[in-house]
Formats: C-alpha cells, sequence, structure tokens
C-alpha cells in the first residue's frame, strides 16, 4: 500500500528524454540531492538550537550539459510547479544579478546560480523530483541542492566545504523565496548519509552522524495531501515571536533559555508568544534528550519524544492542523509504533512515524480505514545526500 518511491535512475531517464526533446542534447551531467524529514526539532533552527534531520531516498535530479552562448535554460518536469515550466536568462554577471520573478519555481534556481562561489557557465538542463511539493520534505532545499551540484559538477569547481555549499543555498532561499528558513534542509540534502541522521547544532554549525541502522525499524512517512506552504505570514510571525521573547529575557536566541527563565516574564508577553516560546524552548531539550536515546537505542523514549513533540507544536506553537493530528493519533493507536508528529513546517503536508518494519502494514491499514482524507506512504530509511551520478 506504500507509494512505489521511484529509482534515481527513472528520475534521471526521463530527465534525459526531455532534454533531448526540448533542447535536441543528450544529457552530460547528472545530480541529485534528497529531501528530508526532521524527526525532531520542530522549529529550532532558526533559533539556534538543535535539529535531528535524516535524508530520504526522495530526490531532485537536473542533468543537462554545460554551453558556451551565456544562456542559462532550465525545463522543470514537476506537474505542480507553476507556469511557465521552462525558463531562460542570461549567466549573472555583477552589472546584471539575477533577480527574483515569475515562475516562483525558478527563483530557487535563479538564487543558487545568483549565489554560487565561483564563474558560472550558461547550460541547458532539465529538473525531474519524487520530492512532493508541499508536503514538508523540503523540496526547495532538495532543489537548490540539486542545482548546485550541477553547477559544481559542470564548472568543475566545487564549493570549499560542505557547509560552504549548505549556506550558499540557504542564502537563495533567504533573497529569492523570501524565505528566512534555518540551515537544517540545505546541511541534510547536503551532508546526509545512509543509514545515519544527522544532529546538527544550528548556532556553532557543527554537525554529527548518530546511526539509524536498525533494519527492524523504519521511518513511515503519511502525506495528509493537504498542500503545505510557508509563502504566508505564518512562518515569520512565529519567527518574530521567538525573536522578541529572546529580547525580553536579555539572551540572543532562545537556544539559551530555560523554561524557568521564561516563566519570570510570563506576564511581560502575550499568551501566544510566551506558548511559541515555551515550544522552542522545552523542544530544544527534547532533541537533545533524543539524541541520546537514539545513541542508546532506547526508542521507547526516542519514540515518546517525538509523539511529545507533535502535541507542543499543536498546542503551544499551533502550527498543526485537523488532519496531521488526525493521522498523528491513529498512528500511536498502532501496537509497533514508537512515536508520531507532523513534520516540516506544518499547517498540512506529512507526519513521521518510527516504527517496528513488522508494523508497517497495520499502521498503513489502520490509518487507510480511519483517515478522513486520502494518505499517501512512503517507507523509508536514512538515504544519501547531495551526489553527482553516473551516466
Amino acid at each position: 500500500m506504500a507509494a512505489v518511491i521511484p529509482k534515481v535512475s527513472e528520475l534521471v531517464q526521463k530527465a534525459s528524454e526531455a532534454l533531448l526533446a526540448e533542447y535536441g542534447c543528450e544529457a552530460e551531467t547528472a545530480v541529485c540531492a534528497p529531501g528530508r524529514v526532521n524527526i525532531i526539532g520542530g522549529h529550532t533552527d532558526y533559533n539556534e538550537g538543535f535539529v535531528f534531520p535524516m535524508a530520504l531516498p526522495l530526490v531532485t535530479v537536473v542533468v543537462g550539459k554545460k554551453t558556451s552562448d551565456g544562456i542559462c535554460c532550465i525545463k522543470t518536469l514537476m506537474p505542480s510547479a507553476d507556469e511557465p515550466r521552462m525558463v531562460e536568462f542570461q549567466v549573472p554577471t555583477a552589472e546584471n544579478p539575477l533577480k527574483p520573478s515569475k515562475p516562483y519555481w525558478a527563483n530557487y534556481v535563479k538564487g543558487v546560480i545568483q549565489n554560487f562561489h565561483g564563474p558560472v557557465s550558461g547550460f541547458v538542463a532539465v529538473v525531474n523530483s519524487s520530492v512532493p511539493l508541499g508536503g514538508g520534505l523540503s523540496s526547495s532545499a532538495a532543489l537548490e541542492v540539486a542545482t548546485y551540484t550541477f553547477l559544481e559538477a559542470i564548472t568543475q569547481d566545487p564549493a570549499e566545504s560542505l557547509k560552504a555549499k549548505a549556506l550558499a543555498c540557504q542564502k537563495a532561499e533567504h533573497t529569492f523565496a523570501n524565505m528566512p528558513c534555518g540551515i537544517m534542509d540545505q546541511f541534510i540534502s547536503t551532508m546526509g548519509k545512509a543509514g545515519n541522521l544527522l544532529f546538527i547544532d544550528c548556532r556553532t554549525l557543527e554537525s554529527k552522524c548518530v546511526a539509524l541502522d536498525d533494519p527492524d525499524i523504519v521511518i513511515l512517512i503519511t502525506n495528509s495531501n493537504v498542500r503545505h506552504t510557508l509563502r504566508g505570514s505564518e512562518y515569520p510571525l512565529r519567527r518574530i515571536h521567538c525573536q522578541k521573547a529572546a529580547v525580553m529575557l536579555g539572551m540572543k536566541s532562545l537556544r539559551d533559555a530555560a523554561i524557568e527563565d521564561l516563566e519570570k516574564y510570563k506576564d511581560c508577553m502575550s499568551d501566544t508568544m510566551y506558548r511559541h516560546a515555551r515550544h522552542v524552548i522545552t523542544e530544544i531539550k527534547r532533541t537533545q534528550d533524543c539524541e541520546v536515546a537514539l545513541v542508546n537505542k532506547d526508542y521507547q523514549n526516542f519514540g515518546r519524544m517525538i509523539t511529545e513533540c507533535h502535541y507542543s507544536l499543536k498546542n503551544d506553537f499551533e502550527v498543526s492542523c485537523p488532519e496531521l493530528d488526525e493521522l498523528v493519533a491513529l498512528a500511536v493507536e498502532v501496537p509497533g509504533v514508537f512515536g508520531s508528529r507532523l513534520t516540516g513546517g506544518g499547517f498540512g503536508g506529512c507526519t513521521i512515524t518510527v516504527v517496528k518494519q513488522d508494523s508497517v502494514d497495520a499502521v498503513m491499514s489502520h490509518i487507510k480505514e480511519k483517515y478522513r482524507g486520502t494518505p499517501t506512504f512512503y517507507v523509508c530509511q536514512p538515504s544519501e545526500g547531495a551526489r553527482i551520478l553516473q551516466l
């Protein structure tokens, strides 16, 4: 009943066929970068906290070839992307930098090109992806990191470090998509390792791999198929609340705050700001505890904290919705489930469920029978980050 995740080779083949049909040339370069789920650490990254994501087998691929005409031509095969789905523009110069414009999907590509560390060549390329748009699985970071990796490949000029590459992609999202995201999505898409989660300190930008390689434990992603978007005011509003709360507490960020610090200032802030800050402070601690539990292979406590995260995101941070709450409640009713929560920014999209391999079918059957909508399931284990592919 789970959706079949397309093989990377299948995505590349379709993109290569489109490249030949549209531009009349064979692909010379192919790259991919994965989407992600954050196992725990919801909305902590831009508060200098900790996050604990994993790279998915769902990926975005870019195939194409270098050209010498100074024109960047790129087409997307994603049916949910806004029109037009093919764009072209001049290679940017100091006098004529790229600027955001319609279509919206192309701004992620343009932003990466504008923030690439070296000279950019002209190219023709086609994008294909198995990362669902609006599902909270970071289709945007997958496109950014895949684009950057493609530019590295055709210019034969890699970034000085994976950290520098991720930061350039984050800047692209800030400046071209107008989304003040944290660093997590670009880090995990760039640095993910098969069989591991990535524990990231969003203040120091240090990270470490933590094994989740037990074949009896899988991550079940359930797409509510409620469209997820962060382009409105909800994400920036919560970020502002967190920043203002930190200022009230006399701290650089909520990373430095304990719940006792927040309680002292409870009467000085609105109830909404208080609850938003309370989520972040408790979530930073939960994420640290969750990493310890996984190191110790204590899956019971690992899962319990993941479910606690969901209800904190629902009740304090207010980024859930009825469909996500229903999916989580249904999942945790099934024996063999360790924990479940919404993933991504919220307001729709997907849930993740940490579950025993032999209980996956029971979870999917239970949700399919009871859920009011039409869910889509992906059974995943931690996968590899961005890479150049052999054609």
